[in-house]
């Protein structure tokens, strides 16, 4: 190796507790506790000691202090969302985040892309990082894969779908009765032919949705009309094509259900591009960026997004701190804002007034 090529090395070799430990004239010991946060270090000693440290640029082994602690605690979490880029995963990490941190916790994060299989495989990943519990949004519908990471210790908490053979704590929205909401109030406006526009039935909470528009019309007396049914809208431009194509029926509906925030941006760019933006009433689930600044304003269904990751976390931290209770399933309730799409009538009801 040439000297140039050593110096090059040597310049990019970590500084270790042992070089800290030289520059401040202390033991190595003494650098390890100062690391540590720990009181019995003599002001002046660990002031050189990190004087030392910001001179080399030193940062502590924080994975090798995991496996010296007594409790074997990593301080990380585990967090497997279905897409990261997705509004709703986006607020349900940052509150995780912010939960995580008032521990001193780093929060490990993932997508799943709705793949069972890479489900599988980021849990184990992460367990084999030796995170000290996971909070996922399963994509898969068996989650028994997790049994023997369970008896060995690993604490899990399922977030927005419960978990399939296993049992283990679950937070979610009340999807169910969130759907079943939206289409009392479109009849309280006076619609009768409602719409539903929805993702995947292989999804959990696609099916509580369409569970909970069914429902609602059975209890209110209007026919089911599988013509005004479209599933499986995966994307923005799926959701645009299925509104364009059920607003160009013979007897198309007068109102439209949403059931995911995708679905409703591109139920919303069909309507716009359409003309008929004022004239089919438009509820969405799930909130989304700008809705409220669009003309008109998006009428949905809210999840209280903070509320599922705060309590998601907390349950997680209590696990791990030696809660044994039997797992439960915690149901968040949705809430409702009125926007404006909402509460468009149907051509032949201008005077029923909105339920407020």
């Amino acid at each position: 190796m040439s000297s140039q090529a050593a110096n090059d090395r040597a310049r990019h070799v970590r500084p270790t507790m042992r070089d800290v430990a030289a520059i401040a004239g202390v033991a190595i010991k003494t650098v390890s506790r100062v690391m540590n946060g720990e009181p019995t270090v003599a002001p002046e000693l660990a002031a050189r000691v990190h004087a030392a440290a910001d001179k080399l640029g030193y940062r502590p082994n924080l994975t090798a202090s995991s496996l010296r602690r007594g409790d074997g605690r990593s301080s990380t979490i585990g967090l497997l969302l279905e897409d990261v880029a997705n509004p709703f995963s986006a607020a349900l990490l940052r509150t995780v985040e912010d939960c995580a941190r008032e521990r001193r916790v780093q929060v490990l994060i993932a997508s799943l892309d709705e793949d069972p299989d890479r489900e599988q495989e980021m849990a184990r990943t992460l367990i084999d990082r030796r995170v000290d519990g996971l909070i996922i949004v399963p994509a898969g519908r068996d989650q028994s894969y997790l049994l023997a990471e369970r008896r060995l210790g690993v604490s899990v908490v399922f977030l927005d779908r419960a978990p399939r053979l296993l049992d283990a704590d679950a937070v979610m929205s009340d999807n169910r009765k969130g759907a079943a909401n939206a289409v009392d109030h479109l009849h309280a406006v006076g619609h009768r032919r409602i719409g539903y526009l929805g993702d995947s039935l292989a999804i959990a909470t696609a099916t509580e949705r369409y569970a909970g528009y069914r429902e609602a019309l059975q209890r209110l007396g209007l026919p089911e009309d599988p013509l005004l049914v479209r599933h499986d809208l995966r994307t923005i431009e799926a959701a645009a094509a299925a509104t364009g194509e059920l607003l160009g029926r013979p007897e198309p509906p007068t109102a439209l259900f949403a059931s995911q925030n995708l679905v409703t941006i591109g139920a919303t760019k069909m309507l716009h591009q359409m003309g008929c933006e004022h004239a089919i009433a438009l509820v969405g689930f799930d909130d989304f960026l700008l809705a409220d600044v669009l003309q008109p304003g998006v009428t949905v269904i809210t999840q209280d997004t903070t509320g599922l990751g705060a309590l998601a976390a907390r349950l997680l931290f209590a696990r791990l701190d030696g809660d044994g209770s039997p797992p439960q399933t915690h149901l968040v309730r949705t809430g409702m804002v009125l926007r404006g799409s909402g509460e468009i009538p149907p051509p032949k009801a201008s005077k029923v007034r909105p339920r407020r």
